[in-house]
């Protein structure tokens, strides 16, 4: 009986769900938007109701809120708080909308500067031996479907570094996704926004050879297999985005000795070396799928400092400067 008490006061949480209703259904946010602001939202409910402020949205105060906030600024750096914050706007600005509060508290609180750091990237070399380091393991017969693995982890690395795409959208590549005939791939970015992205000859050579040997990616038991995934694990499911890094992380280590690579890494090197090859930045937003051209514009600061470091080390004005200093 307290308990149903309780529920029927905490008002805080249904609005909660409403709205992450809203993110998943109308906004059609992706699957890590709508968990991330689950978890920040939910956090702002616990603290809340420990501090005994009304568990509903439209008895808040800019108080309360700032009083969350507060108790989470020593342990967070100044990126997460803006997250926090852009989380608990977004959530008033849909109360507000619905009309389920007339104010609007979160509207003055002031999202933290964050300096973005320069993406960063592989050298091609680097890159080139990542992407064969499969080729250079053998097969373990003691793993089942091991030399298949090897074929596909080849055609994932390649697809990654030579279309761009994030890891999500790789592994949501189905297999009527990818047009080998016309050498592209849809892929459906953040937002749902769908684009295609080219696929190069050696991601094609790849591609090819792993999908005549997908099918032996089965359930050992059942013989299932996820029909339309692109890309399978050992078991016949479509893979995730932890085995990919997972993957990457292992191929980092072989071809570089680094263990600290991630899938993004390939989408940070494929622009980068494409606009040191003299591609056009705004087809370089089209490749990535960047809603604006400013977050393109990174990977220019990143070739301008490989400029002023190849000057520095070889220009003979650079180094006599360097001398007379």
């Amino acid at each position: 009986m307290l308990e149903d008490l309780e529920s029927r006061d905490d008002e805080l949480a249904g609005q909660i769900d409403l709205f992450l209703a809203f993110l998943s259904g109308e906004r059609r946010g992706s699957e890590l938007t709508v968990q991330t602001y689950a978890r920040d939202l939910e956090a702002l409910r616990r603290f809340v109701k420990k501090q005994g402020f009304p568990l509903n949205a439209a008895e808040l105060d800019l108080r309360a809120l700032r009083s969350f906030l507060a108790s989470l600024f020593r342990d967070n750096r100044p990126p997460t708080m803006a997250r926090k914050i852009a989380a608990i706007r977004s959530f008033y600005r849909f109360l507000t909308r619905r009309g389920l509060t007339r104010e609007n508290p979160a509207a003055v609180l002031k999202i933290p500067k964050v300096t973005k750091p320069l993406p960063r990237f592989m050298t091609i070399d680097d890159t080139f031996e990542v992407i064969e380091a499969p080729e250079k393991i053998p097969a373990n017969k003691a793993v089942r479907n091991s030399e298949i693995l090897l074929i596909r982890d080849r055609a994932i690395l390649e697809t990654l570094y030579g279309s761009g795409v994030r890891v999500s959208e790789l592994v949501g590549l189905d297999l009527d996704s990818v047009r080998l005939e016309d050498k592209s791939a849809r892929v459906i970015g953040k937002g749902n926004k769908e684009r295609l992205v080219p696929l190069g000859s050696e991601s094609l050579v790849a591609l090819r050879k792993y999908l005549e040997v997908r099918r032996l990616l089965r359930h050992p038991k059942t013989g299932l297999q996820e029909a339309r995934a692109l890309f399978l694990g050992r078991w016949g499911a479509r893979i995730t985005a932890r085995q990919v890094q997972l993957l990457v992380r292992k191929y980092g280590a072989v071809g570089t000795g680094r263990s600290d690579l991630h899938p993004h890494l390939f989408r940070h090197s494929c622009a980068t070396h494409l606009l040191d090859a003299g591609a056009d930045l705004r087809g370089i937003q089209e490749l990535l799928g960047h809603s604006s051209l400013s977050t393109t514009q990174r990977y220019t600061h990143v070739s301008v400092d490989r400029l002023m470091e190849v000057y520095d080390r070889a220009h003979p004005l650079a180094r006599n400067r360097g001398k007379r200093d």
